[in-house]
């Protein structure tokens, strides 16, 4: 059995769905499977048992035998969320309490850390380990992540193997139910086919021209390439980054969109919400030097092509 937590998300029933295509059925999905809206990311999805997730550790000491692989994706992943306690309980605990159980069972864990660990770069955006704890995080959430990637780090006892994975901005099928925190792609195509143009935060940055603020985008059927490549190598155990190794602006990326809607491009430029103005980050690159160093060489979706697959295949029919 492999069991993903978040099963019912975003990244997570992406990853069901593809374990599914690699002929992986019996699947043990966790999750808060109460918001209806994530209910559908698992239509036609094989899966074996559903769990809550505040019955897993219960479940897994009780099945822990039969379990092959543990693909811990679910958080709480608002960015906007300030309930550091809630956060820590959700996030970094709970993943303790994982950590805890591969290392008593003998069991692989892989697990859903984030970019949002890197704050402003000022340490660039590098997996190399040993720059991990001098990371200051902009919000509560990138705080949670970074406790257990530090925690994990120095733990003496660790699953014989495993691996942290940052995701940077993850885009693609099945995140409409994330509203607010949905990509920007998700957010354009809606804005685009409602008003025929698409806002964009203004920068608030000297170095920036409005709309020229770069991120790394990454398609989630690149980022379940590689979770799945990591099941199967089941070595080099550490933190990795999972971008496409390559920034775009998101006036880049509002182009791209309007030219796979086949409309005239139309750009307003609204101010950065004031909550979130002071922990904007400008800017991020992921350094994939480590995963293609460990055997990974896929290469990664574009994303003017992936916006178009995005579109084409799922959101525009």
């Amino acid at each position: 059995m492999i069991v993903v937590t978040g099963a019912a998300g975003f990244i997570g029933s992406n990853l069901v769905h593809r374990l599914n295509a690699d002929k992986f059925n019996a699947i043990i999905a966790v999750d808060d499977f109460s918001p209806v809206a994530k209910a559908k990311n698992l239509q036609g999805a094989k899966v074996q048992e559903f769990v809550h997730r505040d019955q897993f550790m219960a479940w897994l000491d009780k099945n822990h035998a039969l379990v092959e692989f543990i693909f811990h994706i679910g958080a709480r992943t608002d960015t906007a969320e300030f309930d550091s306690h809630l956060l820590n309980r959700l996030n970094t605990t709970y993943t303790q309490d994982i950590w805890r159980r591969c290392v008593k069972y003998q069991l692989p864990l892989v697990y859903a850390s984030s970019a949002a660990t890197y704050g402003l770069g000022e340490h660039g955006y590098d997996d190399d380990e040993t720059k991990i704890p001098l990371l200051k995080p902009l919000n509560p959430y990138g705080q949670s992540k970074q406790d257990f990637d530090v925690w994990a780090l120095a733990q003496k006892e660790k699953p014989f193997f495993w691996a942290g994975l940052k995701f940077f901005n993850v885009y693609g099928p099945r995140e409409s139910h994330k509203g607010r925190m949905a990509s920007v792609i998700w957010h354009a195509y809606n804005q685009i086919q409602q008003t025929g143009k698409m806002k964009l935060f203004k920068s608030h940055h000297p170095d920036f021209e409005d709309g020229e603020q770069m991120r790394d985008f990454v398609y989630v059927k690149d980022v379940v390439d590689v979770c799945t490549f990591l099941m199967h190598h089941r070595k080099n155990s550490g933190i990795y980054n999972l971008g496409s190794g390559k920034a775009r602006t998101f006036n880049d990326l509002a182009r791209a969109v309007f030219s796979a809607l086949n409309k005239p491009v139309d750009i307003e430029y609204i101010d950065t919400p004031a909550d979130i103005r002071n922990k904007y980050q400008y800017f991020t690159e992921a350094r994939m030097e480590r995963l293609k160093r460990v055997g990974y060489h896929h290469l990664f979706t574009e994303l003017d092509s992936g916006i178009e697959y995005y579109l084409t295949d799922y959101l525009a029919y």
